[in-house]
C-alpha cells in the first residue's frame, strides 16, 4: 500500500524548510528567553521522547520488511523529520 505521493512529500519538506528559515530569521538572537527553565526542560524531554519513539518505530518497520535501519541513525539524529519522510518513501518503493 502506497499512501505517500511525491507531491505531498515535496510539499511537506518545502514547508519544513520554510518554517525553519522563518524560525531562525524571527528569533531574537542573543536576547534572553522568556520561557522558564522547567518549561524548556519539559519541551526538550518531550522532543527527545518523540525522537526515541519514532526511531523505535523505524526499527520495527525495518524488521517487518527485512531492511537495515542503522544506516538511517545519523541522518535521523541530525534532521528527524526529513529523514523520517525519506525513510517512509524508501520502505514504500516497489521491489525490483
Amino acid at each position: 500500500m502506497y499512501v505517500w505521493s511525491k507531491k505531498i512529500v515535496l510539499g511537506l519538506l518545502a514547508a519544513f524548510v520554510i518554517l525553519i528559515g522563518v524560525f531562525f530569521l524571527e528569533s531574537p538572537g542573543a536576547a534572553s528567553s522568556h520561557l522558564k527553565s522547567h518549561t524548556t526542560f519539559w519541551i526538550t524531554l518531550n522532543y527527545a521522547g518523540l525522537v526515541i519513539w519514532l526511531f523505535v518505530w523505524m526499527i520495527d518497520q525495518a524488521a517487518v520488511r527485512g531492511k537495515n535501519v542503522w544506516l538511517w541513525l545519523v541522518p535521523f539524529l541530525l534532521a528527524p523529520l526529513p529523514t523520517l519522510v525519506g525513510y517512509i518513501l524508501y520502505l514504500q518503493r516497489k521491489a525490483a
